[in-house]
């Protein structure tokens, strides 16, 4: 799936947390959190271990995937109501 494919699954959820459900501010708050999740990751993983290189898809898949999980069971919310 990758790490664009992940980003797809994290960032509205996490949007969503922030501005709801309103598509006016969600679309381009997901857009930007989406930039600057992928550039973070990219950052990290470049700056962790410096001679080396972490690709962002690794450092997107131990971060984002126990958020993903905890996302996953305290989700819930009434979004779409």
């Amino acid at each position: 799936m990758g790490v664009i494919g992940f980003l797809g699954l994290l960032v509205p959820h996490i949007s969503r947390l922030f501005v709801g459900s309103d598509h006016k501010a969600l679309i381009p708050h997901g857009a930007m959190l989406g930039a600057f999740m992928l550039l973070l990751s990219d950052t990290v993983g470049r700056t962790v271990a410096y001679p080396y290189e972490i690709p962002a898809a690794v450092i997107m898949a131990v971060v984002g995937g126990p958020f993903f999980i905890i996302l996953l069971k305290t989700g819930g919310g009434d979004y779409g109501d």
